[in-house]
């Protein structure tokens, strides 16, 4: 019985942190919560299964490894597929520079068939990544509800930096 109420102790203190992240945020966000709960659950089986009996030390652990290994892949979707923003604002970094390094010649891209009705493409385009720039190649993606056009990534110009704003939906 007190295992069963720690497992409830313990996701109910998860509960306001991961609460706002659930279909709202990311890919990484939502492959941390994702990834944080099926850890949890299979930790807590193979804990309450081993011979300690328990499940709340193995939900915890699960929830950890989870929600990293989930993060970890949401993360590489969101730079593969481009980030769920939309807006400006929502897809402004912290990458803050007084003048913008130049960007990479572009990349000749082959446009393949359109798979599915409806679906558009995202051309190829060079993202900077802190260090420097790092090739996407074009995709062609189902569009978000409501959505219909994609803005790549670029930099902005407030006041005397440069601000580099990721790809967001409109």
């Amino acid at each position: 019985m007190k295992t069963n109420h720690t497992l409830f102790l313990v996701g109910l203190s998860l509960l306001p942190m991961l609460s706002g992240c659930v279909g709202t945020g990311p890919n990484t966000q939502q492959g941390a919560v994702g990834g944080a709960a099926l850890g949890a659950l299979a930790g807590a089986i193979i804990g309450n299964n081993s011979g300690g009996h328990n499940g709340a030390g193995g939900a915890l652990i699960g929830a950890l490894v989870g929600g990293v290994a989930g993060g970890t892949l949401g993360n590489n979707a969101d730079h593969e597929r481009g980030t769920l923003y939309q807006s400006e604002a929502e897809a402004t970094t912290n990458v803050v520079v007084q003048e913008p390094p130049p960007t990479p010649a572009p990349r000749i891209e082959v446009i393949t068939p359109r798979p599915r009705a409806g679906m558009v493409w995202i051309d190829g385009y060079w993202g900077y990544a802190g260090r420097g720039y790092v090739w996407f190649p074009g995709y062609w993606i189902m569009p978000p509800p409501r959505h219909r056009a994609y803005v790549t990534p670029h930099w902005v110009r407030r006041g005397p930096a440069y601000v580099y704003v990721q790809g967001y939906w409109r």
